[in-house]
């Protein structure tokens, strides 16, 4: 499966002629990312991970194109894009579905805390094939398996380094690469990524840091 990073938390898989995107949001290269898309996971309902206009029109573009959401964001995109409604699907924490040609596990249920003044959104963590797993905007742990490639949220208003590490500790995936760093400039991402990387590495997990649009086989 060849993983492709785009800027913040979106993140192209391709495999056997399939692509699925992950969180077009609007600080990626969102009409990039999801050219040629026959899937689109959101995690949540942020602008930072579904750029509405942009998958509003992927789907008048493509007949094949499907999109997997937490209720809110799917009634939302139902609204914006009626014609293409029966194309548009909710999904709920814990549930197993097929995605054009992926295997998807979700899990979660809502978005980390950012203030208890700020109110709490759906948030869906997605693993796709039992290899990659986006967690959107929390730290929950897939329970009862093991991940071998985890997007680690590098850093939120919502989120600390410690409780970064933790995360990555908490999965032990052989591989983590970081996603969520469209908020730190140069300089904090060397600085958040020297914890993940040292401490991660105590715990068997190898971090490598992706640059926007560099592509890896995972």
């Amino acid at each position: 499966m060849k993983l492709t990073k785009y800027t913040h938390s979106c993140v192209r898989l391709e495999k056997d002629g399939q692509v699925i995107v992950l969180d077009p949001g609007t600080f990626s290269e969102t009409k990039e990312a999801l050219d040629g898309a026959h899937a689109i996971l959101v995690t949540h309902e942020h602008g930072d991970h579904v750029d509405v206009p942009a998958v509003v029109n992927a789907l008048r573009g493509s007949a094949d194109l499907a999109v997997f959401a937490p209720a809110g964001v799917a009634k939302h995109l139902q609204d914006e894009a009626p014609q293409q409604s029966s194309r548009i699907h909710t999904v709920e924490p814990g549930s197993t579905f097929e995605a054009a040609g992926f295997s998807i596990r979700s899990f979660g249920g809502q978005h980390a805390l950012i203030h208890p003044q700020v109110p709490v959104v759906a948030n869906i963590g997605y693993l796709v094939d039992e290899n990659v797993y986006h967690p959107g905007d929390s730290f929950i742990v897939p329970d009862g398996l093991s991940v071998k490639n985890l997007l680690v949220p590098l850093h939120a208003p919502w989120s600390k380094v410690s409780e970064v590490v933790d995360f990555v500790i908490a999965v032990r995936a052989p591989q983590a690469f970081q996603i969520h760093d469209g908020l730190l400039n140069g300089m904090g991402v060397k600085i958040a990524e020297s914890h993940v990387a040292r401490l991660g590495k105590k715990y068997g997990t190898e971090y490598t840091h992706l640059a926007p649009r560099e592509s890896v086989e995972v």
